[in-house]
């Protein structure tokens, strides 16, 4: 961070990739750096990535991927967002709302109304600075052995201003991000 209050805010760019090492560049290789390896979940990868780099190191990350899902019976689509990752040592200067702002106006083009993700409760507080809403009730998602409740906080944001969040029960009809 600079105490230059005239410098640009760092660039996010949009990465050809993100792959282990890049996760570690950010996060360190802790054996669960996201701290969910309890809920026994398998996660689907993300297929878009962006990311801010400072003097040549990845130190920020969110990715996109598109979601087949049904509201209430009725099938639809949201972009999912996951590998949500800021490092430690940049903490607290907004490139979580940097990079997380540049994937949502991608995610605005790509087709979808709304944008989910899944979250520790600790960082619910975060996401709902940066526009996000808990979606109440169970979530079931798929998993290699059949539909499970989510046990982490689902949240959703729109992504075009006339966008509510329809009614009924959520079942996400692929791995989770």
């Amino acid at each position: 961070m600079t105490d230059d209050p005239f410098a640009a805010p760092p660039a996010v760019v949009r990465l050809a990739q993100y792959t282990k090492t890049d996760q570690s560049e950010i996060l360190g290789d802790a054996a669960d750096p996201f701290g969910v390896a309890d809920t026994g979940l398998t996660w689907r990868p993300k297929d878009e990535h962006f990311g801010i780099r400072r003097a040549g190191r990845l130190v920020a990350h969110t990715g996109l991927v598109r979601l087949p899902l049904s509201v209430g019976g009725a099938a639809t689509e949201a972009v999912g967002v996951g590998g949500v990752a800021v490092a430690a040592d940049t903490r607290g200067q907004g490139l979580a709302r940097l990079v997380m702002a540049a994937a949502l106006d991608h995610a605005r083009t790509m087709g979808p109304r709304h944008a989910l993700l899944f979250c520790r409760p600790p960082l619910v507080a975060l996401y709902r600075r940066l526009g996000w809403r808990v979606l109440e009730g169970d979530i079931h998602v798929e998993q290699p052995t059949g539909p499970v409740v989510m046990p982490l906080c689902t949240m959703w944001t729109p992504l075009h201003e006339d966008a509510p969040w329809p009614e009924g029960p959520v079942r996400l009809h692929c791995l989770p991000m």
